[in-house]
């Protein structure tokens, strides 16, 4: 295991407090891509960061927001690197950016519970469409997916009864759902 200096545990803070420019009520800490924070030399600081996915237009976007912090408290030189592997996955998103996102109004993702190590699968299937006792999942959800019966809940009331409007929402990472007890439409943070 690598040590960390306090003073990388302090630039980590202040990197990990920039939020997100796509949900800016989450911190890049609670989401997840903050990865690590390196010092080297006497003024040059390395920030790995991990995108959400490949191609994500919001990294440029986070790395110039980490290097504007960090520039405010003194570091001379910040270098962004991004970092692919291991790939980001909604498992990383913190119990804190949990809870954000359902106050915000955004359902979180359900847990995976995915190993760090282990490769992202992908398989395509059935679109599911309602969730809770409104209707089946589909039969066989693509692998490491939320157990069929883990209802994505309404962020407004709680209900388990929801129904997909549209697989995408404001961003990619998001799709549209209406909750059919409250009636209130919703972005969910989609699982990856």
């Amino acid at each position: 295991m690598v040590s960390t200096t306090t003073l990388e545990e302090e630039l980590r803070r202040l990197a990990g407090s920039v939020p997100d420019p796509e949900l800016p009520v989450l911190t890049l800490e609670e989401l997840g891509v903050l990865r690590a924070v390196h010092v080297r030399g006497t003024d040059t600081v390395e920030i790995e960061l991990t995108p959400t996915y490949t191609g994500c237009p919001a990294i440029e976007a986070m790395s110039l927001d980490i290097e504007r912090v960090l520039h405010e408290h003194g570091v001379r030189e910040v270098v962004v690197r991004t970092v692919l592997s291991p790939a980001w996955s909604t498992d990383d998103i913190s119990d804190e950016g949990r809870r954000k996102l359902r106050e915000f109004g955004i359902a979180p993702p359900r847990v995976r519970h995915r190993q760090a190590s282990a490769p992202v699968t992908l398989q395509l299937g059935p679109t599911r469409t309602v969730t809770g006792s409104g209707g089946p999942e589909a039969p066989y959800p693509p692998a490491g997916s939320p157990e069929p019966d883990t209802p994505v809940r309404c962020p407004f009331c709680g209900s388990a009864e929801t129904e997909l409007l549209s697989r995408f929402s404001s961003t990619a990472c998001k799709a549209l759902r209406r909750c059919l007890v409250c009636l209130e439409p919703f972005d969910h943070f989609k699982e990856l």
